[in-house]
């Protein structure tokens, strides 16, 4: 366990009025502080309603108070907890009070850093609970839930130690290769391999959807004025949120949603119509929705089907062509175009690259929802994904290719080998933290918030 010589403080609520406020405090001087506080110290783990003292005797407030002995509390020191009414004023009195009897304000995340380094979650877990208070979808935070209770850091584990015990039995033959160890068969050392390998695609298979469940999609609505987009938009949300018109250019500004397609956040934009002006403001509209599409996933080229002015070739020299891209044939309804899959516009993965549809009468929305999730490679629902971060899934592909490049050395140099194996495992320590820096440490619990 780690020790740390200072006592931290935070309110662990959001800030603003509340029915209930909570001020956490960690670290050797928790215990000390209680009694000032609360004139005694609570039975360890049993909620106590208490006066909250200030220092000429008097109460701030009235509430429960929570202690946690050492080792046994969230970040392994010993942790009080001042739950009172929430409100600024009594929070700021309270904060005030256990300042003054030692304590400093802690930063962003480091109570969870704490539990970290103190061995009560690895670093796998740790952002797991960022990004379970971050989730924006169920799917989302069950995915969350699934890392922070240590599914995602125990199949590290296991296929750690399985590349472990391989490594080792190799550096055992180089080490000692005047002992009567029996050399392990090749098409042994290959069938390791391959199980290790094959194990590691079935993770990132489950972290792969989970990375996405985490941050969400962003997919961009664009296309000339009046095709149709701010419709969409509405179609898709399920609500009014962007002003429809027939006035081409009415929206001059980007205007944003976040909705849940099947457990997965894609935050819409709906961008200014495409095209020259010498209107300034609908210029720098059109500049906006070009940043807007260099930044997503996932482009929604939005084409007025019954139009022939406002046709695909309109707008085609203002896309972004590194962009993945949905064609959309609206307004179909009037176009006489069969909603659905647009024949002969299908991907290698047999999924629609372009769709008909009326964004007025709904048909065709359900065939182009699935058409975003599959164009996002995302498989649908998150049951089953592990909330990864991409700093999580770089390091499982870098394993990948360690186990991939080790392959080539069996039977010839295992020298190389055993190093391609060392490699591998560096990588996947990088996720757990068992292998780690303190400069990534500081990255990623300063994303964290105050009091957690």
């Amino acid at each position: 366990m780690i020790e740390t010589q200072d006592t931290i403080v935070a309110v662990a609520t959001p800030p603003g009025a509340g029915g209930i406020g909570v001020v956490r405090v960690s670290g050797p001087l928790a215990q000390q502080i209680s009694e000032a506080v609360l004139g005694d110290l609570p039975a360890p783990r049993q909620a106590t309603a208490a006066r909250f003292l200030g220092p000429d005797g008097d109460a701030i407030d009235i509430g429960i108070a929570l202690f946690f002995p050492s080792p046994a509390s969230y970040t392994g020191e010993n942790v009080l907890e001042l739950q009172g009414h929430g409100g600024m004023v009594v929070l700021d009195q309270l904060l005030a009070r256990v300042t003054a009897l030692g304590a400093r304000l802690a930063r962003p995340g480091e109570f969870t850093e704490r539990a970290f380094l103190n061995g009560k979650l690895d670093l796998a877990q740790a952002e797991a609970v960022a990004d379970l208070i971050d989730s924006q979808t169920q799917a989302a935070a069950r995915s969350a839930l699934r890392s922070l209770t240590g599914d995602f850091s125990e199949q590290i584990g296991v296929l750690s130690e399985q590349i472990g015990e391989f490594r080792v039995y190799i550096e055992a033959n180089i080490d000692f290769s005047d002992e009567p160890i029996e050399p392990l068969p090749q098409d042994q050392a290959t069938k390791r391999l391959i199980l290790a390998r094959e194990a590691l695609k079935s993770l990132l298979e489950r972290a792969r959807p989970g990375a996405l469940l985490g941050r969400g999609a962003s997919v961009v609505v664009a296309g000339a004025p009046n095709a149709g987009k701010s419709s969409l938009l509405n179609a898709l949300a399920r609500t009014e949120r962007a002003i429809v018109s027939e006035i081409p250019g009415t929206t001059r500004d980007l205007i944003e949603i976040t909705i849940d397609l099947d457990g997965l956040a894609v935050h819409l934009t709906d961008t200014a119509g495409l095209r020259e002006s010498t209107d300034a403001i609908e210029s720098e509209g059109v500049r906006r929705a070009n940043a807007a599409m260099d930044g997503a996933d996932l482009v929604l080229h939005v084409i007025d089907d019954a139009s022939a002015t406002t046709g695909q070739s309109a707008t085609n020299g203002w896309l972004n062509k590194d962009a993945a891209q949905i064609t959309l044939y609206n307004k179909c309804d009037l176009s006489g175009r069969p909603a659905g899959p647009v024949s002969g516009q299908m991907s290698s993965r047999d999924e629609p690259e372009a769709v008909a549809l009326s964004a007025k009468t709904g048909e065709g929305l359900e065939v182009l929802e699935k058409a975003i999730t599959a164009a996002l490679g995302y498989t649908g629902s998150g049951e089953g994904a592990i909330m990864a971060r991409r700093r999580h899934l770089v390091a499982l592909e870098r394993a990948r290719e360690h186990l991939t490049a080790a392959e080539a050395h069996i039977g010839d140099a295992p020298e190389l080998l055993a190093e391609e194996l060392r490699l591998a495992q560096q990588a996947l320590g990088e996720i757990t933290g068992a292998v780690t820096t303190e400069d990534l440490l500081g990255q990623i619990f300063a994303s964290f918030c105050i009091g957690k």
